[in-house]
């Protein structure tokens, strides 16, 4: 009898949970001078940001594949090409990100895991 390992999809809380966290990520871009650079790249109204990026995270957490199935394969890095983003934009995304996780009660280690993996993307996305 095998063991099942719980996908980080699992962890955090489903599909709800997913949503709660890109709203929070979302809502505190708006709220947050901090954030400012970051807000800047995107649309006026953030409500296509948010869906894109809820559907997106379901999958690359390990749970439904609902940007794939809308959209294909995700090309993140080509998608993200057109917005200037650096080291200062980068570092806001992943402040904000780690803002959310820990405003949504995300544990300790799931948080340090998750920072890791979205770090990683997060430079990726670097193109100045």
């Amino acid at each position: 009898m095998t063991e099942h390992t719980q996908t980080a999809y699992e962890r955090v809380g489903g599909e709800a949970a997913v949503r709660a966290l890109v709203d929070r990520f979302y809502d505190l871009m708006d709220l947050e001078p901090a954030y400012a650079e970051l807000r800047a790249l995107h649309p006026t109204t953030t409500e296509g940001s948010r869906d894109k990026l809820f559907w997106f995270l379901c999958g690359w957490l390990g749970g439904p594949s609902h940007y794939t199935d809308r959209f294909g394969h995700p090309m993140l890095r080509a998608r993200h090409l057109p917005f200037a983003i650096g080291i200062k934009v980068r570092d806001q995304w992943m402040a904000c990100m780690v803002q959310a996780m820990h405003e949504q009660g995300f544990d300790d280690a799931l948080i340090a895991r998750l920072k890791e993996a979205f770090f990683k993307t997060a430079d990726w996305m670097r193109n100045i």
